[in-house]
């Protein structure tokens, strides 16, 4: 299943605040028996092979964990959050509101997804507010003026202390942070001001974006 167009853009992000962008997820959908499904490893392995397809490569998983570790910091529940953008390996952008209860379960979290890229948008319940809205690319059109962005990966040229380099950071201006969320391989850093790695070991991406958090947290006093 092709990825939908978006329809109308959606301009503005804040100037201030963090932003969390997601690259490289994969979100690909296709019809599996009578519906259409979240492709994954676990549950559509014959049938990846079958269309020729490494199964290893189709980690929606990485994607959810992520959301759920950014979406549920005490950073975002005190209003530091300011956006969140998906982008998908199928070139889909998707920016997701700070506001968002990302289901907990992954089933009913694919379940959402699929929703989503048949629709565009998803409002919250009780309002008209878009919790999910897929929006056109690129990324870097809702960075505010000034941002700074900092990429992450395990590759990057230099290790740095994060609760140091979070410190170092001026209070005035926006960060935008990019992290991976495929299962290997690493994000492109074309738009990146710092390209860095936090660990000398290999993290997951919800790890890393927890380090993020924490260090931020650690900053400005949120417990």
């Amino acid at each position: 299943m092709e990825a939908p167009e978006p329809d109308e853009d959606l301009e503005g992000t804040p100037d201030e605040g963090f932003i969390f962008v997601l690259e490289k997820a994969t979100l690909e959908t296709a019809k599996v028996g009578k519906g259409y499904q979240i492709l994954n490893c676990d549950d559509h392995a014959n049938f990846l092979r079958r269309h020729g397809k490494d199964p290893a490569n189709y980690r929606p998983d990485i994607v959810h964990q992520e959301l759920l570790a950014i979406l549920d910091s005490p950073l975002n529940k005190a209003g530091r959050v300011k956006a969140v953008f998906v982008h998908t390996q199928k070139n889909v952008l998707i920016r997701i509101s700070p506001h968002t209860r990302i289901p907990r379960t992954f089933k009913r979290f694919c379940g959402l997804m699929v929703q989503l890229l048949q629709k565009l948008s998803i409002r919250a319940s009780n309002g008209p507010e878009k919790l999910f809205k897929v929006v056109k690319g690129p990324v870097t059109k809702y960075f505010p003026a000034g941002a700074r962005r900092v990429g992450f990966s395990f590759s990057a040229p230099e290790i740095k202390d994060m609760k140091t380099y979070v410190t170092a950071l001026p209070d005035e201006v926006s960060v935008v942070f990019t992290v991976g969320a495929m299962s290997h391989g690493k994000i492109e850093s074309t738009y990146t001001d710092d390209f860095i790695s936090v660990s000398q070991y290999p993290l997951s991406g919800a790890c890393c974006i927890s380090r993020i958090t924490n260090c931020l947290e650690n900053k400005y006093d949120i417990v």
